[in-house]
């Protein structure tokens, strides 16, 4: 399902509950944490395997996930009361893709709205909740879930599985340590008599890892080998305790503990920011940090198939001991013929500027389609740099690896 057909599909909210949401959203918004809050509460409470098995237990802990729903909730209420708004198929189509290489189901959208409803009744008081705005709300969430389950049910179908169905055994066939303390590793099918799909570049797994607590934590990865090849290589960065935050689980796992010749459960590839390797336009592709690795995946599908087509490549990080893979896109962009590379560095470094990255300094194309990848601070950033440029919104897209603003809901791998 495109974007377009998800904003020529949207159902409109009707005139009696429009008008009971308009009224209430302001107090919902205002107590839209506390409601999350109680919401992740009383769910896992009830149903301890989600957090187990499903979601992100180092998001919970810090507050990210519950921030991101609350933002993507409050968004699709505001557009519903408001359709002059921007509508929100981008952010419904990236909660779809990350969805979907989650395995998640049908039957899951009612365990979510009831844990949902029961916690703003907790929150706000049944005198406030009654029957009235308790249809209205409840009318916005079914509208929501609805949109999401149709784009989920394209996403299984176009991958020709069951709804869910996404995991695949594989085996760990090859071990790359990049320098800056990122690993690749390359998984084939554990079913000799099968190939792993393709994929678009730009897309990412979800690879699961059962822990030593027993606890099936999941993950989602970029993924930087060439397409078509059979194969799945991805690339995880060691998240190291920081901040308060602790170090991230299942990355650290994998670089503990995965070698060439185990086994592993990945799920099939999803994700929507993804380069249209037919299109003849320049490609400027802006990262910092791991959020390089998206573009690892396009250079590589460039390389092979397009290496005529004129691409900038900009990059941002610390020092060049930190910069992730940077001898592979080195590499790959000298593969090009068209390819011009921009990097920067806060430390003084060979062959980049110093400093934070100004796009001002740089001959950006007009007619480029640009793709943005990187911790939310520097997407921020880079968008108010491309606005300030004139490169139009609809040419650039954005991935952003954690939950945050509303309408770039995230993906972690930690």
């Amino acid at each position: 399902m495109t974007l377009d057909s998800v904003v020529r599909a949207q159902p409109e909210l009707e005139p009696r509950h429009a008008d009971v949401v308009r009224a209430t959203l302001p107090l919902v918004a205002a107590n839209i944490d506390r409601i999350t809050a109680v919401f992740y509460r009383t769910m896992f409470d009830a149903h301890p395997q989600l957090l187990r098995d499903t979601f992100n237990r180092g998001n919970q802990a810090q507050g990210n996930q519950q921030r991101a729903l609350a933002g993507s909730i409050a968004t699709f209420a505001t557009y519903l009361v408001d359709p002059a708004l921007p509508h929100p198929a981008t952010m419904l189509s990236r909660i779809a893709h990350k969805h979907a290489s989650l395995g998640v189901t049908p039957e899951q959208y009612r365990i979510v709205h009831d844990n949902l409803f029961a916690a703003i009744v907790e929150v706000l008081g049944a005198d406030v909740v009654d029957e009235t705005v308790a249809s209205a709300w409840d009318r916005v969430y079914w509208l929501m879930a609805d949109t999401l389950m149709d784009q989920e049910r394209g996403l299984y179908a176009e991958a020709g599985v069951d709804s869910g169905d996404v995991f695949r055994d594989v085996l760990v066939l090859a071990r790359e340590d990049d320098p800056s303390g990122v690993a690749i590793f390359t998984v084939g099918s554990a079913d000799p008599n099968t190939e792993l799909p393709g994929f678009a570049p730009g897309q990412y797994v979800s690879v699961g890892v059962r822990l030593p607590d027993g606890a099936r934590q999941l993950r989602q990865y970029s993924l930087v080998g060439r397409p078509g090849d059979g194969v799945l290589s991805f690339a995880v960065k060691r998240v190291d305790p920081v901040g308060g935050c602790p170090a991230g689980e299942v990355s650290s796992w994998l670089h503990e503990q995965l070698r060439p010749g185990d086994r592993l459960q990945v799920t099939l590839p999803f994700g929507d920011v993804v380069i249209d390797t037919a299109a003849q336009t320049p490609l400027v592709l802006i990262s910092a940090g791991i959020g390089v690795t998206p573009t690892i995946g396009a250079l590589e599908s460039l390389a092979a198939h397009a290496p005529c087509r004129r691409t900038l490549i900009v990059h941002a990080d610390r020092a060049p001991r930190t910069h992730p893979l940077r001898d592979r896109l080195l590499r790959l962009a000298a593969r090009l013929e068209q390819a011009e590379v921009e990097i920067w560095y806060e430390e003084q470094g060979p062959g980049a500027r110093r400093g934070r990255a100004d796009l001002s300094a740089l001959d950006l194309p007009q007619d480029a389609d640009v793709y943005v990848c990187g911790p939310s601070g520097f997407l921020r950033e880079i968008q108010g740099q491309l606005r300030a440029l004139g490169i139009p919104d609809a040419r650039v897209h954005v991935e952003q690896f954690a939950p945050g603003d509303a309408g770039a809901p995230g993906r972690v791998a930690r």
